[in-house]
């Protein structure tokens, strides 16, 4: 499923317009990363929570010619899936 499926899924079951839902769902998507990016936690009870990590600096080699390369710190996003949600996904 894709973001225009998506639309089209939500706008089938509320009734209203894909204009007003695509708007919603970017909405949606603004917040959560608004938040993120704030190095705040965004959770969803029954969905799940989005928060952020980090990843130290590294040394890697590059697969092509095996020289050492610096891999440089870096933000990650994590989604730890709430327990209704993976009762769903999982039939029970």
């Amino acid at each position: 499923m894709n973001k225009q499926d998506l639309v089209d899924a939500v706008a089938t079951k509320t009734g209203d317009s894909k204009v007003a839902t695509g708007e919603t769902i970017d909405a949606v998507i603004a917040a959560i990363t608004g938040e993120l990016t704030k190095g705040k936690t965004v959770q969803l009870i029954g969905f799940g929570s989005f928060s952020t990590g980090a990843r130290a600096a590294r040394v890697g080699r590059n697969p092509a010619t095996g020289a050492e390369i610096q891999i440089p710190a870096a933000k990650t996003v994590k989604f730890t899936a709430g327990k209704a949600f993976k009762d769903a996904v999982n039939g029970v």
